[in-house]
């Protein structure tokens, strides 16, 4: 028997290093070629890392947030023959692992050679698998059940503390088979599997004193890094307007009514998608990209629209290329699949880059204004509010009409107020008037 180190693959495109996102395999586990070992992510792109060859998971080269340079030993596998490492150091006692684990393996010459360890590591057990390069202990085939102490609280997963929920279950009553005593969906299928006895939980009317700690990684740790670098350069000013999309509405119905059996139905976005192309024509500034390190902005003629999208993993905004050369339905189509996409976790770099402008919105839960933050370096976004039945004065009588707000927000570097506002009443003209969409 031999072992063979998988190394972080180059995945191009000048990435020197990658976030390591979660484990899809556990130590022990026997794995066949191309089978998908881990998850890592470069920017805002999660890539699948597959196994070259047959073997038995020994140890890891990293945890969950870790960030690793590409090069760097990501995980070591049993194989039969001799394997691609040569005098390997002996491996700890099992039980013994997870600090004094395996040590690193140098990197190629020619890429770096270590891994950036996370400057915050999150806590031991706390929804993640601790530690890097590490030989965990045996799972037992069924844990007994046992009273914990007094306040000790049973460490577990936000998703094995939900389905021990479901189930009636109290995990103080459970041994944990992961590191560190953490309780795992397995324990609670062999718990319920040997008779254990769900405990009520859930009083309206009891303490609780449980705390949670979750660590801020992969694509959340993301997405807290450009919304912070996006306040911190950009100096915001938010727009909001009330629109009259009675008409709108009613349009949108009769198009779904004629045309949706055979072109699909249309939602409000592609609608707006069109607006707002149209609008950008008279103001380029807005369709617009800011290099404020080099002091450069560049203005578009295509608009590629940005379509923030929330995900399980979080907020995403993948890329509408070209909206200026769609139709309603076609655009309506593009929309649905780069969602879609970037929530089923299908989109490449390219489609998660290269923005011009940013189009966002929460639906029925979209509220009476919001202050929407940029996507740098973009200067622009534009967010749209729910849609609320409100009576209004129309020729001295008093009607009832469908208002929506558009709460938009600009960089002041490069977009001066009047010409915000007057992008905005521009976007307004067209929808309280939506026979505009259609004239060239």
């Amino acid at each position: 028997m031999g072992i063979y180190v998988i190394r972080v693959p180059d995945i191009g495109e000048g990435i020197a290093e990658v976030e390591l996102v979660s484990w899809h395999v556990g130590i022990g586990d026997a794995i066949t070629e191309d089978q998908h070992l881990a998850d890592v992510m470069t920017d805002k792109a999660t890539v699948e890392v597959p196994s070259p060859m047959h073997g038995k998971v020994i140890a890891f080269g990293g945890q969950p947030g870790q960030v690793l340079a590409v090069g760097a030993e990501l995980v070591r596998l049993e194989v039969e023959g001799a394997g691609n490492l040569k005098d390997a150091p002996p491996l700890p006692p099992v039980g013994e692992g997870r600090d004094g684990g395996l040590p690193a393996v140098d990197a190629p010459a020619e890429k770096p050679a270590a891994a950036s360890p996370h400057p915050n590591p999150p806590p031991a057990g706390e929804g993640v698998r601790k530690p890097a390069i590490a030989v965990a202990a045996p799972r037992p085939s069924r844990p007994a059940a046992a009273a914990r102490k007094e306040g000790e609280r049973p460490l577990a997963s936000p998703a094995v503390r939900r389905r021990a929920l479901d189930l009636g279950l109290d995990l103080r009553l459970l041994h944990g088979s992961g590191p560190a005593g953490r309780i795992e969906q397995h324990d609670l299928d062999a718990f319920a599997a040997g008779g254990g006895q769900a405990v009520a939980v859930g009083s309206h009317y009891v303490e609780r004193h449980g705390e949670e700690t979750v660590p801020v990684i992969g694509l959340r740790r993301k997405i807290a890094q450009k919304m912070q670098e996006a306040k911190r350069r950009i100096p915001h000013f938010s727009y909001v307007e009330e629109v009259d999309v009675t008409e709108l509405e009613a349009l949108r119905q009769q198009l779904n009514k004629i045309h949706g059996a055979t072109r699909g139905k249309l939602t409000l976005l592609p609608l707006l998608a069109r607006a707002m192309v149209l609008a950008l024509r008279d103001f380029p500034q807005i369709n617009a990209r800011f290099d404020d390190d080099a002091g450069v902005v560049t203005r578009y003629e295509g608009v590629h629209l940005g379509i923030a999208a929330q995900t399980d993993g979080g907020l995403m905004v993948p890329v509408l290329r070209h909206a200026e050369a769609l139709d309603l339905w076609a655009c309506a189509a593009g929309i649905a699949r780069v969602a879609e996409g970037a929530k089923a976790g299908r989109l490449g770099r390219d489609e998660l880059t290269g923005s011009t402008i940013t189009l966002t919105s929460l639906g029925a839960l979209g509220g009476i204004a919001s202050t929407p933050v940029i996507n740098h370096p973009e200067v622009a976004i534009v967010g749209v509010n729910r849609i609320v039945e409100r009576p209004m004065l129309r020729n001295g009588q008093v009607v009832a009409r469908q208002l929506m707000n558009l709460s938009s927000s600009f960089d002041h570097r490069v977009v001066d107020g009047m010409d915000a506002a007057q992008f905005i009443q521009a976007i307004r003209a067209l929808l309280e008037t939506p026979a505009l969409l259609f004239v060239e």
